[in-house]
């Protein structure tokens, strides 16, 4: 595990140790900022001697997440999604140690890895390489932002089952190549995993659509119409967004068509019609 390969404090994505250490490329982006401090790096052995760990714990029945403790960075948890095949864990956590390699590996170690946006890159290299060099999936469309390259595979069109049963979406909100997952569900009614392309608002019944979320930049309205598209033929009762207890736990594939319409109502626009 290369535990001093720097890795931004702001967004927390782990970069090669020849890296411009003058500034992170995804935080000087505008849909990123870089700290208030200026622009500062650690390492997977300074966040160990800090006394960070690694947390796995349910988020639902049957469903557990990854995350750490105390919150680094952005603060996302990522999910063991599983399934034929073995376990994918969506989107990825910065911090890594025996422990939590360990407890995963419990429930059924990992068969590949996807990734929703440039953001949750983190420390992604060292899960692969942590768990056999399985896969890691990234939309070819997000290829600029790629500080590390080991065992990732660029995907490209809309679709792409990775493994039986899951299957990913390039929604393209976010980033061009923004993408969620699908999957039958811990109840067999289906589910996405959507990370913050489509984000679990404050009110769990309403998810939404940003370009930029510290920025507060809306995302375009026929970049909504066409993820509104794509994610259509799936059936989804439940949506799981980037953090601890951001769940849409019913009626979820309704609330991100409403959302959708009650978002471009207020910019004075209607949605396409799309079956549902």
């Amino acid at each position: 595990m290369d535990v001093t390969y720097p890795m931004c404090v702001t967004c927390g994505v782990q970069y090669p140790p020849d890296i411009d250490r003058t500034y992170c490329p995804i935080c000087a982006d505008e849909r990123q900022y870089v700290g208030y401090q200026g622009q500062q790096w650690t390492s997977l052995a300074e966040l160990a001697e800090q006394g960070h760990y690694g947390v796995v714990r349910e988020e639902a029945p049957g469903l557990w997440g990854v995350g750490t403790e105390p919150s680094f960075a952005i603060g996302q948890r990522a999910l063991l999604v599983p399934g034929d095949g073995g376990n994918v864990l969506w989107d990825s956590v910065s911090y890594l140690d025996d422990q939590t390699v360990r407890r995963v590996e419990q429930l059924g170690g990992l068969s590949a890895i996807a990734l929703s946006h440039p953001h949750y890159y983190s420390a992604m290299v060292e899960w692969s390489r942590a768990f056999g060099d399985v896969p890691i999936y990234l939309h070819a469309r997000d290829a600029a932002w790629l500080a590390r390259r080991d065992n990732v595979t660029l995907w490209e069109g809309e679709t792409r089952e990775i493994l039986p049963g899951r299957t990913l979406i390039n929604a393209g909100v976010h980033f061009a190549g923004g993408t969620v997952l699908h999957w039958g569900g811990v109840d067999g009614r289906g589910a996405l995993c959507a990370s913050d392309i489509f984000t679990v608002a404050a009110d769990r019944r309403w998810v939404s659509f940003m370009y930029s979320f510290p920025n507060l930049i809306p995302e375009h309205p026929d970049t909504i119409r066409r993820a509104l598209r794509l994610v259509a033929p799936f059936r989804y009762e439940a949506l799981y967004g980037a953090w601890w207890g951001s769940v849409v736990a019913a009626d979820a594939q309704r609330a991100v068509v409403r959302s959708a319409e009650r978002y471009l109502e207020h910019l004075g626009l209607s949605l396409a019609v799309i079956a549902h």
